[in-house]
């Protein structure tokens, strides 16, 4: 479980830094631009790869424990909100309707995201992993509100919510057959 939070703390806590302007500023003067990016890059990578481990190892482990019993319609609803977290993930850096509604769209995927897995497991692997994120996303969003916003181009058309479905729904796809499966964790019943 050590390794799970440890990585959690470094990925989230690097995701965290633009909420703290003054010191990702002074991180940026004292490092330089390049050295910050890669700092942040080292750490997020590294967060991501002891997340993956210790969620691994804690998977089915004695410590995992059960919390509460998920009824079965929430993973046929986890499953059906898991493709417009996609798309507004896909979203989030393309110039489209969708994003301009959104305002946040990675965020707003990334809450879906997080919400939907909370619905569908109850052990501690999922309160830990799936909690974290989503507090993190709400934390954000609000700090959003205090931070000066980066200007975006606005859409043009509707070409860029063509290709955000397209997209959000591939990876939805992708995840869904194979990358659940991958991890150990698949999502639809197997064939028989």
């Amino acid at each position: 479980m050590a390794i799970l939070v440890l990585g959690l703390v470094l990925f989230i806590g690097a995701h965290s830094t633009p909420t703290f302007p003054d010191f990702r500023t002074g991180l940026i003067e004292r490092l330089g631009p390049g050295p910050y990016k890669l700092l942040f890059t080292a750490a997020s990578l590294a967060g991501l790869v002891l997340i993956v481990v210790g969620a691994s190892a804690l998977r089915g482990s004695a410590e995992d424990l059960a919390i509460w019993s998920p009824p079965l319609w929430t993973r046929h609803l986890a499953l059906a909100l898991m493709l417009p977290a996609f798309v507004l993930i896909a979203a989030a850096n393309i110039p489209s309707h969708i994003r301009d509604k959104a305002r946040h769209p990675m965020l707003a995927g990334v809450k879906i995201w997080a919400f939907a897995h909370l619905l569908a497991n109850g052990d501690l692997l999922a309160l830990l992993l799936f909690g974290s994120f989503l507090a993190y996303a709400i934390y954000d969003r609000i700090s959003l509100k205090r931070r000066a916003a980066e200007p975006k181009s606005p859409a043009r058309g509707w070409g860029g919510d063509a290709a955000a479905a397209l997209i959000g729904t591939a990876l939805w796809a992708v995840t869904l057959f194979w990358l659940h499966p991958l991890a150990g964790v698949p999502v639809l019943p197997s064939a028989v």
